[in-house]
């Protein structure tokens, strides 16, 4: 039997498109507040005339204000933002992309916000968000949690909130830095974590990428040696995936690999493994951390990435690997992406 939300695409489609309009209205006011109206409006693609009508209407409603710093949400605005957004997860058939998404990666759960961090980069902070709940389901009081580095996690790390943590949970870098912002290197992000949680962490300050001879020097060391046993004994890792030849930039990778990630045509990255659309990998990046053979000892792995423009990299990384244990928290631009699988090879 047809749904009630069936039945209004059927007979009343365009209130389900004003309804939605008007939801990524309110969604976007919430975390650009207080925000212009030119600003929302190039935010969503609007034009201001259209714009302007909708913004009139919910102000009308006593979900929007008005101030001469911009709009923000009223009290009112808050209350009807959560039931409305579970009902969108329907209407915009999210629920049914998860499903099909799991099926297709072969993996535990996935979980898909709406949006295109491509586009908003503010749906980041709703991966984040959604990351962080999916979380909670997995933590107790002593439990490690290993982090990478990238911008994605530096997300994650601003959606954290007290009651996330007790004080005996502990966040270590899964890997050493790879020369990129020091607010998205992973002993950051860590200690961003703990603070904001008000857990512990432990630093790891080490290059990510060395040669043979200074890895195995490196890992001689008892303080190195005692932080890469919390890593690898973490019973949660959290990490993202990363387009190739953004990462092999990053790294300021030598002429010589760079050749042979390019010659193997390498879409995605993760933990220093360089991965063509196949899930084969083509390079490996002698990197001090977590490898890729420990995550099938943890039990909970949790990958976070956005943006349809990321929707190899991660069909190469979950291709890549068994992931059982995984889940992929990504947002809708993604996800329409991988579904869709024109940028991808059968």
């Amino acid at each position: 039997m047809p749904t009630f939300i069936d039945i209004q695409k059927r007979l009343v489609p365009n209130l389900l498109d004003d309804l939605q309009q008007k939801y990524h209205i309110l969604r976007s006011v919430r975390f650009l507040q207080p925000v212009g109206r030119r600003s929302l409006a190039q935010s969503l693609g609007m034009t201001e005339r259209v714009l302007r009508s909708e913004v009139e209407f919910l102000k009308s409603q006593d979900l929007l204000h008005i101030h001469a710093s911009g709009m923000s949400l009223t009290k009112d605005g808050f209350d009807i933002l959560l039931p409305l957004e579970r009902m969108m997860i329907e209407i915009m058939g999210i629920n049914v992309m998860e499903d099909s998404l799991k099926e297709k990666l072969g993996v535990r759960r996935v979980i898909i916000v709406p949006g295109n961090s491509d586009d908003l980069p503010w749906v980041k902070e709703e991966l984040g968000r959604a990351a962080i709940q999916s979380m909670k389901a997995c933590v107790s009081d002593h439990t490690t949690i290993a982090v990478t580095g990238g911008t994605t996690m530096s997300a994650v790390a601003g959606m954290l909130t007290p009651d996330f943590a007790s004080p005996d949970m502990l966040f270590v870098p899964a890997r050493g830095g790879i020369g990129e912002d020091v607010q998205n290197q992973a002993n950051v992000i860590c200690a961003t974590m703990a603070q904001k949680s008000g857990a512990r962490h432990r630093v790891l300050y080490v290059p990510d990428q060395v040669s043979r001879e200074v890895y195995e020097s490196i890992m001689k060391e008892p303080s190195i040696k005692e932080v890469m046993a919390l890593i690898t004994s973490a019973s949660i890792v959290l990490h993202g995936i990363g387009d190739a030849a953004t990462m092999a930039k990053r790294r300021n990778t030598s002429e010589e690999d760079l050749r042979t990630i390019l010659d193997g045509e390498a879409v995605g990255e993760a933990f220093g493994y360089y991965f063509d659309v196949h899930g084969k990998i083509v390079h490996k990046v002698k990197t001090i951390g977590l490898q890729l053979k420990d995550l099938a000892s943890i039990p909970n792995v949790f990958a976070v990435a956005g943006g349809a423009s990321k929707a190899n990299a991660i069909q190469s990384y979950f291709k890549g690997m068994p992931q059982s244990s995984s889940t992929l928290i990504t947002d809708e631009g993604a996800a329409k992406e991988l579904l869709k699988g024109s940028s991808l090879l059968k």
